[in-house]
C-alpha cells in the first residue's frame, strides 16, 4: 500500500512543486490549501480545503499520513504576525498524526555576516527578527513533532508561479533586454531550483526510517557569482528566442539606498531591504551530509533549470493573460 503525505499550503510556490514530487513517486497526496487547487492532478491527488486553524478536522481527514509537508509562506510583511502560528499549527497536526514533519529551510539563521560555507553544523546566529522566527521555528519542530526534517536551501527559483528573487527582480524585465542582479557580480550566491528540492523531500521522506528524530539537511543546489549567473541567463534567453544571438541583455544593480529610503513608507521595501546583506556576502550550502542519506543529490544542470525556468514563466505570463480576457 502507497504512503500518504499531507502538504500543508498545496497552492503555494513550493507547496505546488511538492504536490507533483510525491505523486510522481507513487505517494498518495492529500492537497490542503484554503481555495481549491491550481494545478490539475491525478488520482492520487486528494484535495483538502480545510483551513490548518481547524486541527481537529484536518487529522481526521488526513488520518494514516505519515508525513507532512509545512508549504505555508506567509507574505514577506506578514512573517511577525503568520509565520510562529501556522508553524504551531503543522506541529500541532503532525504530532496528532505521528507523522514526520517536513520544512524547507532558508539561511535567514546565520545572520550577518554570514559564514562564506554553512554546514549542518554552522552556528546559527540570526541578526533580524526574520532570522529569529526561522530558528525559533525549527526549535519547536524539534520540541513537539514527533520526527522532523529541515531542508535548507538558498534562494528559489523554477517551478510554477512567481514570487521569488529571480522573477520578481533578476529576469522582470528581461523581455525588455535588462537583467537585474541586486549584488556585487563576483560574490556567489546560493539558488535553488524547486523541483530538485521538492525531489529531495521525497528522497528523504523515503529514507526517515534510518534518520534520527530530528535532522536537517543542506540543500547544495547551484552557487553561482553574478557574472555566471547572468551569462546562463543570456544563453537560456537566446536559445528561448528572447534575444538575438549577438544582443548581451544590459544588466542593472539594484540602488539598496534609495529602497531603504523608500521602505520608510513601503513595508515590502523596507523588508526586503533588511534581507541586503545576502547580496552583499558570498556564501554557499555543503551538501556532503544530504548525499551521504541519499546518494546522488537532484541537480538540474543550470542551463536546463533557467530554461525551464523562463518557459514558466512566459506560461505563467499566457495565463493571466487569458484570466484577463475571460
Amino acid at each position: 500500500m502507497n504512503e500518504s503525505v499531507l502538504i500543508l499550503g498545496a497552492n503555494g510556490r513550493f507547496g505546488r512543486v511538492a504536490v507533483r514530487a510525491f505523486s510522481a513517486a507513487g505517494w498518495n497526496v492529500i492537497a490542503q490549501a484554503r481555495r481549491p487547487l491550481v494545478d490539475s492532478h491525478g488520482g492520487q491527488v486528494s484535495y483538502l480545503g480545510i483551513p490548518v486553524n481547524e486541527q481537529e478536522a484536518v487529522v481526521a481527514a488526513a488520518k494514516g499520513t505519515s508525513v507532512v509537508v509545512n508549504a505555508m509562506n506567509p507574505l514577506y510583511t506578514r512573517w511577525n504576525a503568520e509565520a510562529l502560528p501556522l508553524n504551531a499549527a503543522a506541529i500541532a497536526i503532525a504530532r496528532a498524526l505521528g507523522a514526520t514533519l517536513m520544512l524547507p529551510g532558508n539561511v535567514y539563521n546565520y545572520g550577518s555576516p554570514i559564514p562564506s560555507e554553512i554546514s549542518e553544523e554552522t552556528p546559527q546566529r540570526p541578526t533580524n527578527r526574520k532570522g529569529e522566527i526561522r530558528c525559533a521555528m525549527e526549535t519547536a519542530m524539534r520540541a513537539g513533532a514527533p520526527r522532523s526534517i529541515v531542508v535548507r536551501a538558498g534562494d528559489f527559483f523554477g517551478g510554477p508561479g512567481e514570487g521569488s528573487w529571480m522573477d520578481q527582480a533578476v529576469v522582470k524585465n528581461l523581455g525588455n533586454g535588462e537583467i537585474t542582479y541586486p549584488g556585487p557580480r563576483n560574490l556567489e550566491h546560493a539558488w535553488a531550483f524547486l523541483p530538485d528540492v521538492a525531489q529531495t523531500f521525497v528522497l528523504l521522506a523515503q529514507a526517515r526510517g534510518g534518520l534520527a528524530p530530528h535532522e536537517s539537511f543542506h540543500f547544495p543546489g547551484h552557487t553561482l557569482t553574478g557574472d555566471a549567473l547572468v551569462a546562463a541567463i543570456t544563453r537560456a534567453t537566446r536559445r528561448g528566442g528572447l534575444l538575438p544571438a549577438t544582443t548581451a541583455p544590459v544588466v542593472k544593480g539594484i540602488p539598496w539606498t534609495l529602497l531603504r529610503i523608500a521602505g520608510i513608507f513601503n513595508p515590502m521595501l523596507r523588508e526586503l531591504a533588511r534581507m541586503s546583506y545576502l547580496w552583499h556576502q558570498a556564501h554557499r550550502l555543503c551538501g556532503d551530509k544530504l548525499e551521504r542519506v541519499i546518494g546522488t543529490i537532484p541537480h538540474t544542470p543550470i542551463d536546463a533549470a533557467l530554461t525551464r525556468t523562463l518557459e514558466d514563466l512566459k506560461l505563467s505570463e499566457k495565463q493571466q493573460v487569458e484570466a484577463m480576457a475571460g
